[in-house]
């Protein structure tokens, strides 16, 4: 069972959308906790590995071992990530950067996270 989504969840989470930068909840939210698939619940996300790298998306430089695929877009210039349960779209994966040692940044919707603080 997943959970019920409201038609812009299902925009970018089944239909491989992207909510607009800098309006999700957790672009720029620093609590301690874990992200989970908006859609199935799945672990993702550390909080410790979460970052501010001004892109106007949530972004961290790594996830949770096994819990998200890589693959490319469509258009194959850019690589998608995807929850390694459910399917659902969360963003895209950028290497190369230099915002942090791992010089890995995952940008993620918001909409397709929920927070569990600790």
């Amino acid at each position: 069972m997943y959970n019920p989504l409201n038609t812009e969840e299902q925009r970018v989470i089944l239909h491989k959308g992207t909510e607009a930068p800098f309006s999700g909840e957790y672009e720029n939210f620093f609590k301690k906790g874990v992200y989970v698939c908006k859609q199935c619940n799945t672990p993702l996300y550390e909080s410790t590995s979460k970052f501010h790298s001004g892109c106007g998306w949530p972004s961290f430089d790594a996830c949770i071992q096994g819990a998200i695929k890589e693959q490319l877009d469509a258009d194959g210039r850019r690589t998608e990530i995807i929850c390694a349960k459910c399917g659902g779209h969360l963003g895209h994966i950028f290497f190369g950067e230099g915002f942090t040692e791992k010089n890995t940044r995952h940008c993620v919707n918001s909409i397709a996270l929920i927070f569990n603080g600790e």
